[in-house]
């Protein structure tokens, strides 16, 4: 009977330990997930505000509709593709571009329109840093978490991969919103 008594309090141990150990891995996927969603809220304020600076440039520089055009194309490419990709590097440099027409445009470069949209796009920038820095702290975190004792004896079990610093898995990216297309 004692023979019985410990097995089953041994099991009990188990029992808890797994619990607690997926309750925790659930915990730390989470904030992945969270991070995730994050940078897709900032990517989404970055596409909604890249129509507005443009069409204020527009007034100003209507000439200089390669540049233009050039922004627009990249952000319907970075809003369609993943976060991840090159889409969104090309859009930064094509801003960049955009924003580089302030200094050859003084009447621009002083229209408080302009100046509006150039902080928020540097805060949006800003906040997107952010996000990345707190999703791969996250990421890091949850790694851990299951590479860890006892941990890693249970999480391939339990269904727990891997996370990926640079490449998120399609059931991790969310959707980045579009918004309608400038039309010259």
């Amino acid at each position: 009977m004692t023979g019985w008594i410990i097995v089953l309090v041994v099991l009990v141990v188990i029992a808890v330990l797994v619990i607690g150990i997926y309750n925790r891995l659930v915990s730390l996927r989470q904030r992945v997930r969270q991070g995730v969603a994050d940078i897709d809220a900032q990517l989404r304020q970055r596409h909604d505000l890249v129509p507005n600076l443009v069409n204020t440039v527009k007034g100003y520089a209507a000439h200089e509709s390669e540049t233009l055009e050039a922004v627009i194309a990249a952000r319907n490419r970075a809003a369609s593709g993943r976060p991840s990709s090159g889409n969104e590097e090309q859009l930064a440099v094509a801003l960049d571009r955009l924003l580089a027409l302030g200094e050859a445009y003084p009447e621009l470069k002083a229209s408080a329109n302009f100046q509006e949209l150039q902080r928020e796009l540097s805060e949006i920038e800003d906040k997107i840093a952010a996000a990345r820095r707190a999703l791969n702290a996250a990421v890091s975190r949850y790694n851990t978490g299951i590479e860890s004792f006892p941990a890693v004896i249970f999480a391939g079990a339990l269904g727990f991969r891997h996370a990926d610093f640079h490449r998120l898995d399609d059931s991790e990216v969310g959707t980045v919103d579009q918004v309608p297309n400038v039309q010259f």
